[in-house]
């Protein structure tokens, strides 16, 4: 048997919290719904608090515009949920055009249960030059049998 022996194979290191775009300089946010007690800044900005919520049950959307287009290569997106268990799934789609086309990142379900996966986190390595809006819909709960499913989001964040 012949054997070679490789170079170590390096990881790109992980973001650290600087390295992150501050959305709060550059973007403008759209929502579907928000909980005056759980705003989307909650989410969008390092150190705030627990996250954003829907004021309301079902099918939500928040939409990053960002004041230039930006090369994008890294998005990460986290979710909690300890109370209900429920099947949610979302989709990430990003524009390059102001919002008149979007492109699908990602659609993807999680299965959350309290006394199993209570949380989700999702970082994507993406090459997204000149975008201009980030979207993001969230479907709390696909069966739609929950009446008391809550879109929530923890985290997103971009770099």
């Amino acid at each position: 048997m012949r054997k070679r022996l490789t170079a170590t194979v390096q990881q790109a290191p992980l973001p650290s919290e600087q390295d992150w775009l501050n959305t709060e300089d550059f973007a403008e946010v759209e929502l579907t719904s928000e909980d005056a007690e759980y705003p989307i800044e909650l989410a969008l900005l390092p150190g705030r608090g627990p996250g954003w919520r829907a004021a309301e049950p079902g099918k939500q959307a928040i939409r990053l515009f960002l004041e230039h287009p930006q090369l994008i290569r890294r998005i990460r997106l986290s979710f909690v949920e300890s109370v209900i268990a429920r099947t949610q799934e979302y989709v990430l789609r990003w524009s390059a055009d102001g919002g008149q086309s979007f492109r699908e990142v990602v659609r993807q379900q999680w299965n959350f249960s309290p006394t199993g996966a209570t949380s989700q986190t999702e970082d994507y390595h993406v090459e997204l030059a000149g975008l201009t809006v980030l979207e993001l819909c969230i479907t709390p709960d696909i069966s739609g049998a929950n009446v008391y499913a809550y879109a929530s989001l923890a985290q997103l964040r971009i770099a």
